[in-house]
């Protein structure tokens, strides 16, 4: 019988129905997701021990976390856990400098570490059968490292030397450093991960030793193993290569410096004649996501979708498209740490407009926001992108590794990690712009211009391919 339905209604159907079932497939998938097949056990000497199983492909993920990253660092001695980081692919009591590496290598897989403000990790991805062998390396580094002085010499040119790479050859690195230490007037968030150079050219083997002894034992560490094994499997490896190891007795507990409550507004000005596309950038202090308490940290994360969120951003739509005042504009958040973290802005002018001016657009912008409130087919549309890539995440064993690891580094738990999509989903306009009010304070702004100095020659501002990073969370890796 043929169709009643004129054709153009037809397809218009036809896409709406496509549309709704691709939302009903992604928000199956994301309940499922709420049952990730994790299990977690803890060994007698404190070591927690998460197991996340997939079994489509014979691989694991072996991931070594520490609950101690450059935040947690002794005044003086900046960059030391990086350093340390750098310092455990030397030799151990059984292994030789670099063998670590080799042995992965040799046995088909790739390994690395990094260290942020929150955490340090080491991790290897390895066939499945390979477990045990990465199992007895970790282990052995974990209270066996064995540092002479010649490493400590060599290695301290080494991070000095990444150091120019990404910070001291970077106007835009340089001018972030900045930022964020007038950000974190008393807590060590505003000390940069790499270290401030002066302190890093002193480190030497008593500070790098110091901090291993502190905060290298398994009390202080979690075990995340990814991929094709089982709790079982997993957990007569564990007892084997982890469990002989001591407990470290005298582990502080995790408290650092609180930053007192900022009440005036902060500013800078940082000039470099490399500069060829000056910027904006401001930001907030903003609260973190919590045990238990996520809903506002989840309300931050769609509003920085809906202020940044590429061409179809507010930002974007005001400044750019119908002011023509900017050429990138940019919002984010990264809520997941364990102390207070920060929300920010960038606003790339256009040609022939004043940061000055570029700042005041800012500012209307935002209060226009504030006004105009939340489009209800906009956050839809962050939804259902959210919930799409929390599925693809889940393809990829070592993003899940990292998904359950850095969270529980950063004081989550288990059920907030796996709660995490259902909260977000539950977000709502209005509590988007509760967290609006509550963050966009301009006295717990600091707000700061990146520009050439007056008279240096400056390129045009145009579309870059150079755009402001996001600060936020800072990662480096060996």
């Amino acid at each position: 019988m043929r169709s009643m339905i004129p054709a153009p209604l037809r397809l218009r159907l036809g896409a709406r129905l496509g549309l709704w079932a691709t939302a009903l497939s992604l928000l199956t998938t994301v309940a499922q997701a709420a049952n990730d097949m994790v299990t977690d056990f803890t060994l007698d000497n404190g070591m927690q021990v998460v197991v996340i199983e997939d079994h489509r492909a014979p691989v694991v993920v072996h991931m070594v976390w520490y609950r101690a990253g450059a935040a947690d660092e002794t005044p003086g001695v900046s960059g030391v856990a990086h350093f340390l980081e750098h310092l455990l692919f030397k030799a151990t009591d059984t292994l030789e400098s670099g063998e670590l590496s080799k042995v992965v290598a040799e046995n088909g897989g790739t390994d690395n570490a990094f260290t942020s403000h929150d955490y340090t990790a080491y991790f290897q991805r390895v066939a499945a059968d390979r477990l045990g062998l990465m199992m007895s390396m970790e282990s052995d580094r974990m209270r066996n490292i064995r540092l002479t002085e010649a490493d400590i010499l060599t290695e301290r040119e080494v991070i000095i030397e990444e150091r120019n790479q990404r910070t001291e050859n970077s106007p835009q690195a340089l001018f972030q450093e900045q930022a964020a230490a007038a950000q974190y007037l008393n807590h060590r968030y505003g000390v940069p991960v790499i270290g401030w150079r002066h302190e890093m050219e002193t480190l030497d083997l008593d500070d790098t030793m110091a901090y291993y002894t502190r905060f290298y034992a398994p009390n202080n560490a979690i075990l995340v193993v990814a991929g094709d094994v089982t709790p079982d499997e997993v957990k007569a490896l564990a007892e084997q290569y982890y469990a002989p190891i001591p407990a470290n007795p005298d582990l502080p507990p995790r408290v650092r410096p609180e930053e007192p409550p900022q009440t005036a507004e902060r500013r800078l000005i940082f000039k470099d004649p490399r500069v060829a596309q000056p910027y904006v950038n401001r930001s907030y202090l903003a609260p973190e996501r919590n045990p238990a308490d996520q809903e506002t940290a989840a309300a931050l994360v769609m509003l920085a979708e809906v202020l940044g969120g590429g061409q179809t951003g507010y930002l974007t739509e005001k400044l750019a498209f119908e002011q023509k005042k900017a050429v990138y504009t940019s919002a984010y958040y990264r809520g997941q740490s364990l102390d207070k973290s920060t929300f920010g802005m960038y606003i790339m002018p256009a040609e022939g407009v004043s940061l000055e001016e570029a700042e005041q657009a800012l500012d209307d912008t935002l209060a226009q926001f504030l006004k105009d409130g939340v489009d209800a087919a906009q956050l839809d549309r962050i939804k259902m992108q959210l919930r799409a890539s929390q599925i693809y995440e889940r393809d990829d064993v070592q993003r899940l590794a990292r998904r359950y690891g850095s969270g529980l580094t950063q004081g989550l738990g288990i059920e907030d990690i796996q709660a995490w999509p259902d909260i977000l989903e539950a977000v709502s306009e209005a509590d988007i712009l509760v967290a609006a009010r509550q963050v966009l304070d301009r006295d717990r702004a600091v707000t700061g211009y990146l520009m050439a100095p007056e008279g240096d020659a400056v390129a045009p501002a145009a579309p870059a391919t150079d755009v402001p990073a996001q600060p936020a969370t800072e990662e480096v890796s060996q």
